[in-house]
């Protein structure tokens, strides 16, 4: 068993990892990056957050620790919701997860299950590159939009109570994805939690802030261990 297993967010490749990922190996580390199905690898499939719980069940061992990245953070809490001795500690990285129905959103869930041509519609465009990372909602295949829709609105069903794992989250003052209002609700939400803010960190810290993320993994890791 590794010692940590990562789930990446709404991202096609993982090559942006490769920093923190190296510091935290050179630090005799033992982590496992998973690759999301759908997202790195190609797929025709419309997946739904059943799929990528299931998924995720099926890829991390019993009594692991488990840290999730935005939609990554979000597969993890619906596993944890579920099986709650799954994992022995989740660590929540600008995690998604809380349900604020904004107007983006509402736009990005209503476009993506009509499926229609979005090659104009400049606001869809912005919206899906500040929720998923992606440089053009118009060129990703209908399939991504239709999971991206399954995902934004499965955090309506989500129920932190049922989260009972001890958890870590860690967040960036300067993200403006999943703002610091969404993870002090998520702290208060969950029953067994610590929140530390990171005030240089943005949406994704192992771009910008990928050895300080590597300190604050190894020391979470080094914690768990005593």
């Amino acid at each position: 068993m590794a010692d940590l297993y990562i789930i990446h967010g709404w991202t096609y490749t993982v090559e942006p990892w490769k920093k923190t990922l190296e510091i935290l190996r050179e630090n005799s580390i033992d982590v496992k990056m998973l690759h999301v199905p759908g997202l790195t690898e190609e797929s025709k499939k419309v997946f739904t957050i059943d799929d990528y719980v299931k998924w995720a069940d099926q890829n991390i061992p019993d009594g692991a620790v488990a840290l999730g990245h935005s939609n990554g953070g979000r597969i993890l809490l619906n596993l944890c919701a579920k099986n709650p001795e799954k994992l022995k500690y989740l660590i929540l990285l600008d995690s998604a997860g809380v349900y604020e129905p904004t107007v983006k959103k509402k736009i990005v869930e209503k476009i993506a299950k009509v499926g229609k041509p979005l090659k104009k519609i400049t606001l869809v465009d912005k919206a899906f590159h500040k929720l998923t990372g992606s440089t053009d909602y118009s060129k990703a295949p209908k399939n991504m939009k239709e999971t991206l829709a399954n995902m934004l609105s499965s955090d309506k069903d989500l129920d932190f109570k049922k989260v009972t794992t001890k958890t870590f989250i860690l967040w960036g003052k300067k993200d403006t994805t999943t703002p610091p209002r969404q993870a002090t609700k998520m702290y208060e939400s969950l029953p067994n939690a610590e929140l530390k803010f990171y005030a240089n960190w943005t949406h994704a810290p192992y771009i910008s802030s990928p050895d300080e993320l590597a300190r604050a993994i190894m020391a979470l890791i080094s914690r768990m261990k005593k």
